[in-house]
């Protein structure tokens, strides 16, 4: 008992290090290409400079509800934007590497963490970029944060996914769209209900369902991307 309590240290402490490597070589990697991530920093940006422009906030017009919807739908397709490229982008080689030297588990958990942080930088970038050009109706902010951090956590887990899947099959965009959408919309539908309670001001118990729901598809999702993931690697 004791020997299988020992190994069992030893292995998650191999499989952190193999993480922790990972995701700095993730970051050094999105360091050196530094145009794909300005080039989604400034589709975030434009992208909400264009809404400003299209709808009329100049004149007052924007309502609560558009303000909250045009702000997941941008946040959603910057997130697919950013995270797509996870396995999309690494070639076979790259992969027969990583296949040398780390785990699966360690793979899966290292890229959903790094593109957890990579998209909810981008919530939080969206968010001020909104709040400065659009007005800030949020009134409860804590509820609003804590939103954007499950809802990032939920769509990098789908998309890192989705995305080993179409990396397998021959780098298919079309085949990331078609299976990660079905997904998102439940995650979405939910991150705009908990955001629209936090701009009300609701008392955060109205809440405490939708975001029971969200962590309960996040945890779903992370744990079918932890079990299913070495045998899509291992293929």
């Amino acid at each position: 008992m004791l020997r299988y309590f020992i190994n069992t240290l030893y292995l998650c402490h191999q499989m952190l290090d193999e993480i922790i490597a990972l995701v700095k070589k993730e970051a050094t990697l999105e360091w050196r290409q530094k145009y794909a991530l300005n080039g989604i920093l400034l589709y975030v940006i434009s992208t909400v400079y264009i809404t400003y422009l299209s709808i009329g906030v100049k004149g007052g017009t924007v309502q609560i509800p558009t303000w909250n919807a045009l702000y997941w739908i941008i946040i959603l397709f910057s997130a697919v934007n950013a995270v797509a490229k996870s396995f999309i982008q690494e070639n076979s080689g790259r992969q027969l590497y990583y296949y040398m030297i780390a785990s699966p588990e360690s793979i899966i958990i290292s890229k959903i963490l790094y593109n957890t942080c990579l998209t909810l930088v981008l919530s939080l970038l969206g968010y001020l970029v909104f709040s400065v050009v659009m007005g800030n109706p949020v009134q409860d902010q804590p509820m609003f944060l804590l939103n954007l951090l499950l809802t990032s956590i939920g769509f990098s887990s789908c998309l890192t996914m989705v995305s080993s899947i179409a990396g397998k099959a021959g780098n298919n965009g079309t085949l990331m769209a078609i299976l990660s959408f079905p997904i998102l919309i439940p995650i979405l539908l939910l991150a705009i209900q908990i955001s629209k309670n936090a701009i009300d001001g609701l008392d955060r118990g109205v809440s405490l369902d939708k975001i029971i729901t969200l962590l309960a598809i996040n945890g779903v999702i992370a744990a079918t991307s932890y079990l299913l993931f070495p045998f899509i690697w291992k293929s």
